[in-house]
């Protein structure tokens, strides 16, 4: 539960060096991106694995300086208030420096200055009426199974609502007896409300749930209304109870997450089979799995092929083909054979640990209406007790009005009140939303990210990886002035060596199937956004873009690389020393089969959609005929940043690329949206991913938006459309205690059930 580290709690990110879209020239980026620190600030063993998410009212320097860090699984939890209950009380306890509960995992997080802590942490949880545990067992199904958990469950619903139902049978013969019996069924049933509330005042919330309830109960048994305070009680705990459900329900999609890893692995050992538990698992150890069987760590396959269901963690339905080498995430299925993996992740860092880390993520950036709400609910509570009170005070003092009258309908105004229905209107569609899209292989970061996207205007995509497969071929070597097409790819390739963009990996990969040696280069240099320049035995060559030379082209070679241009090929100029040309390459990178239904899906959307590329344009021109798109050519990458803000004037925008050129491009949008597997450095730049690399997720994630948004307006209507009415009801009479408290749980389970229905989205191309 607890994890000690030093101040630095930095989370790191390596930018590999990547070429510019219009030729093949390294470029090395330096990025300080917002949240994200570039450099490393300590070593491996210094800092904690994995920054805990920290809320955004919260200082960051805080967490720096707390030495200890503490974590439990909370049970008990039914809505977002009670996380801020537990919040609120956590905070107060001495040594505590910050505390938060992320309500969708169940998980609170205490950074502190001493390890004893934890014990006062603990017995605070307790104090406030919650229960908790160990969180690395935390994700266990905590809901009953089989009749006899839920009456243990329900044993105070069952036991008052008997108790009433004997009352009521006795009440014509035994009157008193009958009046007794349901006093003494609201005051027992009352007591663990009471004390709950009670705690909660001493902790710093004076006015939850508990406290409106008891103070009503205890009125209307005031008034000699002894069966109504049964009753409101009765529907309390009810009301509960369905709300626990419903979190419940909010919660399975993550919890269908947690669950994709097993408990145990078959490692290989000494030529053994040995059955251990999956999280003594480390890096390189060797495991074995057969077909059904879940991976339960990252891994490199060691067989030659297989396939994989990796359906639960991208939302591709078909299985995937993986070849010896390549990795394969946590989670996934063997479908066909027995396969043996070397395990490439850290306990606690598989691709299912990074992905629970982004949800919990997600709920400290919560959308701009959520945190409205939160603020809302903290003055709307007391107000409305002091209009209660009003109400209770001011008819029988100013007009003469009878004081039990006014009294029970300023109890009733009471529990109207309650702002539960309120809160959970946007948290529970907002966790449904992001749950939805996670089971589509959009991983979306928080309810900000997730409301941004459904008011996106226009789309800018960068060309290579996003709307290209960024898997380019050379496909023209064209020499002159006497070089071969040997000579010319063992210079250009041997200054290519060690880049990763795919225009590079693809040079040196021609020259390597061509069996041509690469040479050493020396002083390999980016030129950004123009070519790359290195030296081979002495003398220096260049790879440039034709546009970016230092001299004029012939008129014949000219029209060459006009006449390639025009066919949407990327070409480069070889240069020796100064100014000889050595000749052409080209290459020409595959479309996404998705990319023109994309775009022409997003039209239809009223979102426009414009394609940015450094390459020149009449490349751009060819790309943009195949697939109809606008587009922005011969742009450097400051010239995309300056683009996308000069679009962000005019519209709402999102920038859609590969997380890593792109990602100030990403950062100066409205919200940036990577592509590539699910990527560490993808994922860490954009607000939100498509893990399975397929483009036309994009409309299913912003329908989803959309949809959530209208989630959102329905619940919120809902909730103040019901206290609205039972208010005007109660103030006239017409309805009463119990009526109230059905209302309030009522509306609360309404808008909770109504956010579920998210989980079950489907976009238009589904159908």
């Amino acid at each position: 539960m607890c994890t000690k580290h030093h101040a630095c709690r930095s989370n790191k990110v390596a930018l590999n060096p990547s070429h510019a879209d219009s030729c093949s020239s390294p470029k090395i980026a330096s990025i300080k991106m917002e949240g994200v620190e570039t450099q490393d600030c300590c070593s491996s063993t210094g800092c904690s694995s994995g920054v805990e998410p920290i809320d955004e009212d919260t200082d960051p320097k805080v967490s720096a300086a707390a030495p200890f860090t503490h974590s439990w699984k909370i049970d008990g939890m039914d809505c977002p208030s009670c996380a801020r209950k537990i919040e609120t009380a956590v905070n107060n306890v001495e040594g505590v420096l910050q505390s938060q509960v992320l309500f969708t995992t169940q998980k609170l997080v205490v950074n502190a200055n001493h390890s004893g802590v934890a014990q006062l942490v603990e017995q605070t949880i307790i104090d406030t009426g919650f229960s908790f545990s160990d969180f690395s067992s935390a994700y266990q199904n905590d809901q009953p199974s089989g009749w006899k958990s839920i009456l243990v469950k329900n044993k105070s619903i069952i036991a008052i609502a008997a108790s009433m139902a004997f009352a009521t049978a006795i009440k014509p013969t035994m009157p008193q007896v009958s009046e007794w019996l349901f006093i003494i069924t609201c005051l027992i049933g009352l007591y663990p409300i009471g004390k709950k509330a009670l705690s909660l005042a001493k902790s710093g919330t004076p006015f939850a749930i508990e406290t409106l309830m008891s103070v009503a109960a205890l009125g209307a048994l005031y008034l000699g209304e002894t069966a109504e305070a049964a009753m409101v009680l009765l529907l309390f705990l009810i009301g509960e109870q369905l709300e626990a459900f419903a979190a419940h329900k909010a919660r399975s999609g993550v919890q269908s997450l947690m669950a994709l890893v097993p408990d145990t692995a078959t490692k290989i050992s000494g030529g053994q089979r040995i059955e251990v538990s999956a999280s003594e698992l480390q890096p390189n150890d060797i495991i074995e799995v057969s077909p059904g069987g879940r991976l339960p760590a990252d891994g490199r396959l060691m067989s030659s092929t297989a396939s994989f269901d990796e359906s639960a963690l991208t939302g591709e339905s078909l299985p995937i083909e993986r070849s010896e080498g390549d990795n394969v995430m946590a989670g996934a299925v063997v479908v066909d054979r027995v396969v043996r993996f070397t395990i490439t992740s850290k306990q606690g860092e598989n691709a299912i640990d990074r992905i629970l880390h982004l949800i919990e993520e997600a709920e400290s950036r919560k959308a701009p209406l959520e945190r409205f709400l939160d603020k809302f609910s903290r003055w709307y509570t007391p107000l409305m007790m002091l209009v209660a009170l009003i109400v209770i005070v001011v008819p029988p003092m100013v007009f003469a009005q009878p004081w039990e009258t006014w009294t029970y309908r300023g109890l009733a105004l009471l529990l109207i009140a309650c702002p539960c229905a309120l809160v959970i209107s946007t948290p529970a569609a907002i966790t449904s939303g992001l749950a939805a899209g996670a089971r589509r292989g959009a991983l979306i970061k928080g309810g900000a990210a997730l409301e941004q996207l459904g008011k996106i205007e226009a789309i800018a995509f960068d060309k290579t990886g996003t709307l290209t497969k960024g898997e380019p071929e050379v496909t023209d070597v064209i020499t002159l002035n006497a070089w071969s097409e040997t000579q010319l790819l063992e210079k250009i390739a041997s200054i290519e060596v060690g880049s990763s963009h795919p225009l590079a990996v693809s040079l040196v990969n021609k020259a390597r199937q061509l069996q041509i040696a690469l040479p050493e280069a020396s002083g390999k240099q980016a030129l950004v956004g123009s070519g790359v320049t290195g030296v081979v035995a002495g003398v220096r060559y260049t790879a440039v873009a034709p546009s970016k030379l230092d001299f004029t082209l012939s008129q014949e070679v000219e029209q060459q690389v006009h006449l390639l241009e025009e066919q949407g090929k990327t070409v480069v100029v070889a240069v020796e020393g100064d100014d000889s040309l050595m000749g052409l390459i080209a290459w020409q990178d595959t479309l996404r089969e998705d990319s023109a239904e994309s775009v022409a899906v997003l039209k239809q959307l009223g979102i426009r959609s414009i394609m940015l590329t450094g390459d020149n344009p009449r490349s751009a021109q060819s790309i943009s005929n195949q697939i109809g798109i606008d587009f922005q050519a011969s742009l450097l990458p400051q010239d995309k940043v300056t683009y996308i803000e000069k679009l962000s004037q005019q519209s709402h925008v999102a920038m859609v690329g590969d997380g890593i050129n792109d990602a100030p491009a990403m950062k100066a949008a409205n919200i940036g949206i990577a592509m590539g597997g699910g990527t560490d450095v993808a994922l860490e730049t954009a607000d939100a991913a498509i893990t399975h690399n397929r483009l036309i997720e994009l409309v299913g994630m912003i329908e989803l938006s959309r949809a959530t948004l209208t989630n959102i307006r329905q619940n919120i209507a809902l909730a103040l459309g019901l206290k609205g009415v039972f208010l005007v009801t109660s103030l006239l009479g017409i309805t009463g205690l119990w009526v109230a408290v059905l209302a309030d749980s009522g509306a609360t389970a309404i808008v909770t059930l109504n956010a579920l229905r998210l989980l079950r989205f489907k976009s238009k191309l589904d159908s």
